[in-house]
């Protein structure tokens, strides 16, 4: 099964592909989806053209994004969830069922604990992913995130009717 993790980000989304068979995982690709400041519709349009070349370039099986967490600054949580929409809607119009998952979850399936920082989660990302490179920490926790779905949710994500 190819899993497609998606670490929701306005200026940086993170992806990253990885297959799952008899257990064993294996790294197929990763990278970042990019924009500008500016208008947030162009920047959510220019999110969905990049996740949906990713998609159709890739084929992946079901998808796994990251739960948006609520911080401080509401304005900026607001804009998170409209990334995350892209993250969602993308994958749905593939014909993917998408999981969702904590960031603490996702900490705790990769790491152990679910309060890690970054460089735990690049380091055993590497680790289980064996010659995983990766452009950014977005697709490093992308990596992570389809690592988690591969544990908690690919068994029963079936391609759905769009």
């Amino acid at each position: 099964m190819r899993i497609l993790g998606i670490d929701p980000g306005l200026r940086n989304l993170g992806w990253g592909l990885i297959e799952s068979q008899n257990g064993k995982l294996r790294h197929l690709a990763n990278g970042t989806c990019r924009t500008a400041k500016g208008d947030l519709a162009q920047r959510l349009l220019s999110l969905h053209r990049q996740l949906s070349e990713v998609c159709a370039r890739l084929a992946p099986d079901t998808a796994a994004v990251e739960q948006t967490f609520v911080n401080k600054d509401a304005v900026a949580t607001l804009k998170l969830g409209q990334a995350r929409a892209i993250a969602l809607l993308v994958p749905a119009q593939f014909g993917l069922a998408v999981g969702e998952y904590a960031p603490n979850q996702v900490k705790k399936t990769v790491v152990g604990v679910g309060h890690a920082d970054k460089a735990q989660i690049q380091h055993m990302v590497k680790m289980q992913l064996p010659g995983a490179s990766f452009d950014s920490a977005d697709a490093a926790d992308a990596l992570a995130i389809a690592i988690c779905h591969s544990f908690y949710g690919a068994g029963t994500a079936l391609r759905v009717k769009a």
